[in-house]
């Protein structure tokens, strides 16, 4: 048991680097090309690899006072008693990633940018919402994350759209 407590600890302060918090969204990427594929093994390591981006970096040797508040707001909340309604907002984050493979499955471009654009916007208001002050500390991250999928999006559309094109001509 005390290995976790470490382990969680090693990590946990690796979550502290902002540097993670922009790398995580473009994991969004890989998991609409291999929902796009029909790709359950491409989501399921993609899945993976985005929760563990987390404690990929080293830890900041300082930390944003902003960042470190927000974090133990953050800790508070995941450790913090656990309420129905705490139940189905934290639902939400699976709802997602499932709404998203959907859309992407389905080849509805529209809808995939709305799931993005709706979770982005979802997580600052969550984190502004139990953060208070030190949760806007995760806009710039959100909102750029937010703008380069949906300028992928964009942009693979393009192409799929070409391709289409050509293998018509």
């Amino acid at each position: 048991m005390e290995f976790l407590s470490d382990f969680l600890a090693w990590a946990w302060a690796r979550h502290h680097n902002v540097l993670s918090w922009y790398i995580r969204p473009m994991f969004i990427l890989p998991y609409i090309y291999f929902a796009y594929q029909r790709s359950w093994k491409g989501l399921l390591l993609t899945v993976i690899a985005l929760f563990t981006s987390m404690f990929w970096f080293p830890a900041p040797e300082t930390v944003d006072p902003a960042v470190e508040q927000f974090l133990q707001a953050e800790q508070e909340y995941l450790l913090g008693a656990w309420t129905f309604g705490k139940v189905l907002l934290t639902l939400t984050v699976p709802a997602f990633f499932y709404f998203l493979a959907l859309a992407f499955w389905k080849r509805s471009w529209w809808w995939g940018v709305a799931v993005i654009n709706l979770a982005a916007l979802g997580k600052v208001a969550w984190s502004v919402a139990e953060g208070g002050e030190s949760g806007w500390a995760v806009l710039i991250p959100a909102v750029i994350g937010m703008l380069v999928c949906d300028a992928a999006v964009y942009f693979g559309v393009k192409l799929v759209n070409l391709k289409k094109v050509q293998a018509a001509s």
